[in-house]
């Protein structure tokens, strides 16, 4: 059964660019109206004006910093706003040996991939329940194996799975869809920050399947907790499973090392 879109309200993180963008556009298709949220004003303020048929309300926002999620859900009561959707995108990864990380980095990455997730997921999760609305939360490829080189990112998504199918399971009867998605490696600006060989020699897809995936997952009458994108990554999660810790990992630093030459 296709969700209907029109009237929904749906916030989105990491929303200048890659995926979040394109969630917005997308949703914006839809009739759903959008909250953008950011660091980069510009690119939200840009993006707002290209969704010209919804009412789009920019909030830009640092969510690595303390108290984040409470100063967006104010900003928002005060417009008299309500949630029926929260797709948690924002995120970024570090590649390289772990000994050789700045900490500080690394605090960020944990901060943002993770406790953003956490706290912008339980700030809204009751309004969100009420509206019967939905919650995506990105995760990753990186999520299905211990990723050396990339082990705080790998944790961190592994992390956004496990709690988002924990929700999944407890929301099956109150209404609200949850989904965690998982990208594989995708043409965004995560390899800029990450590094083109994060990828791992991983074909690139588009964002345009991966919010496409997301989105036709939701629609059917019995949604899965999780989804990859790509009939490719989909097998190799599954291959995952069956694969020893051992194993596991060992196959994962191997790509990851010819991916460091």
């Amino acid at each position: 059964m296709t969700i209907d879109y029109r009237g929904a309200r749906i916030l989105i993180t990491g929303a200048s660019a890659g995926i979040g963008a394109q969630f917005a556009r997308e949703l914006a298709r839809r009739g759903s109206d959008l909250v953008l949220v950011a660091r980069r004003t510009d690119r939200l303020e840009a993006l707002a004006a290209e969704l010209k048929d919804v009412e789009v309300t920019v909030l830009p926002c640092d969510l690595t910093e303390p108290g984040a999620a409470e100063a967006l859900a104010k900003e928002l009561r005060a417009r008299g706003t309500k949630l029926t959707g929260l797709i948690n995108n924002a995120g970024f990864g570090t590649f390289g040996p772990f000994a050789g990380e700045d900490a500080e980095r690394l605090r960020t990455e944990i901060a943002l991939d993770i406790s953003a997730v956490v706290d912008l997921t339980k700030t809204f999760v009751d309004e969100l329940v009420e509206a019967r609305g939905v919650l995506i939360n990105v995760a990753s490829m990186a999520a299905y194996t211990p990723v050396p080189r990339m082990a705080v990112y790998g944790a961190a998504k592994a992390f956004v799975l496990s709690f988002t199918e924990a929700l999944w399971q407890e929301h099956r009867r109150s209404g609200l869809k949850v989904l965690a998605l998982s990208p594989g490696a995708t043409r965004t600006e995560f390899f800029d920050v990450a590094g083109e060989e994060a990828a791992a020699g991983a074909r690139m897809h588009t964002p345009e399947l991966v919010v496409r995936t997301a989105l036709r997952t939701l629609d059917r009458r019995n949604p899965p907790p999780s989804v990859a994108v790509g009939r490719t990554n989909r097998l190799m999660a599954s291959l995952s499973r069956l694969a020893s810790r051992r194993q596991a990992v060992v196959a994962m630093g191997a790509m990851t090392a010819r991916s460091a030459l």
